[in-house]
């Protein structure tokens, strides 16, 4: 058996003026997923426990079958374990992103999606100003980076540090930052360490010419998501199957590679709305010549959301549906193979507030021993007709694996 699980990341929405009170996925063309929900058995269930923050850390947690109340430690350490970012003891990672502040307010989240060389360049002059023997900064994909503070050498206390309250910036775009900087017993130090990088950015050659082209400058750096180093057992120790893992965000790989899915590298996938969709159904599939299990992300729904783009969201829906469920569905249809494909959102990233909410999310699987049930099409509102409701959503994963 083959086991397919495909992951549109904030796909889900809720009613929206502009479409007559219909959301996205009730008007965008998606006739495989509709296909999967018809033929298949379509289920709610709630990833983002009520005690955590809507984050996708926690919902891919959960998408993979790990109880995020139990093994959750926040995202950074996740992505750093797909860099190759060996945390020490006393190391305590922060996601740190390159963001555009403009007026004192946080202009773009991801300082207009900054190609990986430029963000490079200046990751590793912000790690020459700021950096120490304490204080490190690794460039990642994108507007996507790490920073590492050991507190041993820094002589604070790491449940300091970790405990600090912290806003992801992607939560407050066009609002005024000095309401969501750092809080708590550290706040002082990180704040100070995050407004000095404004000073050090600003000047740089490549935010003067990225003014001139019009685009964003990458002007400070946002420090989120920070944790230690974390254990959790393999995927093939829980479920007895081997796998792999398919994501243009280091965050999910990281959690591929620490729970042993090899994460697969296709070219072209970005992250964005021109990421390679149908290469990475393509690889997918490829992936499970060798392996019974494939998890595949794809983050361009949830960026359009982040930016209340309608347009870009049902393009994203339907690049999905037809490049990513569709290959994956005709393929599978084709061969003589014995599958099961489970189609999701990981959370709701709703246009009307650009970010990610903890509602429950749905999804649907079909194939070998996955009776038919009432739904009819795979939409919020098709959801109503659930045959499985499920308030742990860690659980998702049995209806495709069990």
């Amino acid at each position: 058996m083959k086991y397919i699980m495909l992951v549109g990341d904030g796909m889900c929405d809720r009613p929206v003026k502009e479409l007559e009170g219909k959301t996205p996925l009730q008007v965008a063309r998606i006739p495989n997923m509709n296909t999967i929900a018809k033929q298949g058995q379509v289920g709610i269930a709630t990833t983002i426990p009520a005690n955590l923050a809507p984050a996708s850390d926690v919902a891919n947690l959960s998408l993979l079958g790990y109880d995020p109340n139990k093994y959750y430690a926040g995202r950074a350490p996740l992505e750093a374990a797909n860099m190759g970012v060996e945390l020490k003891e006393h190391d305590v990672a922060f996601r740190c992103n390159l963001v555009t502040v403009s007026d004192e307010k946080m202009e773009d989240y991801s300082a207009g999606h900054i190609k990986d060389n430029e963000a490079s360049i200046l990751i590793k002059f912000i790690d020459k100003k700021l950096g120490t023997n304490a204080i490190r900064f690794y460039p990642g994909v994108s507007y996507r980076h790490l920073t590492i503070f050991n507190t041993k050498k820094l002589g604070i206390q790491t449940d300091d540090l970790i405990k600090t309250i912290y806003t992801p910036p992607h939560d407050i775009s066009g609002q005024r930052i000095a309401r969501y900087l750092p809080r708590g017993k550290m706040s002082g130090f990180l704040t100070d360490f995050m407004l000095k990088s404004k000073d050090i950015l600003a000047p740089c050659d490549i935010n003067k010419v990225r003014i001139d082209l019009g685009e964003n400058p990458a002007n400070m750096i946002w420090l989120w998501g920070q944790g230690k180093k974390l254990d959790m057992p393999s995927f093939k120790e829980k479920f007895n199957v081997t796998g792999s893992i398919i994501s243009a965000v280091n965050l999910i790989k990281g959690i591929g590679r620490i729970i042993g899915l090899e994460p697969i590298e296709v070219p072209g996938a970005t992250g964005y709305y021109d990421t390679n969709f149908k290469g990475k159904a393509e690889y997918a599939i490829d992936s499970l010549k060798g392996r019974d299990f494939v998890f595949v992300h794809v983050e361009a729904p949830d960026e359009a959301g982040h930016n209340g783009d309608l347009r870009a969201k049902i393009s994203a829906i339907e690049n999905f549906d037809r490049l990513v469920v569709g290959t994956v569905l005709k393929h599978f249809k084709k061969s003589k193979k014995n599958f099961r494909i489970l189609v999701t959102s990981d959370h709701a990233t709703p246009l009307s507030v650009k970010t990610h909410t903890g509602e429950p999310i749905f999804f649907a699987v079909y194939g070998k021993g996955i009776p038919k049930d009432e739904a009819d099409a795979f939409n919020e509102v098709a959801a109503g007709k659930a045959s499985i409701k499920l308030k742990k959503g860690f659980r998702i994963i049995e209806k495709l694996l069990k």
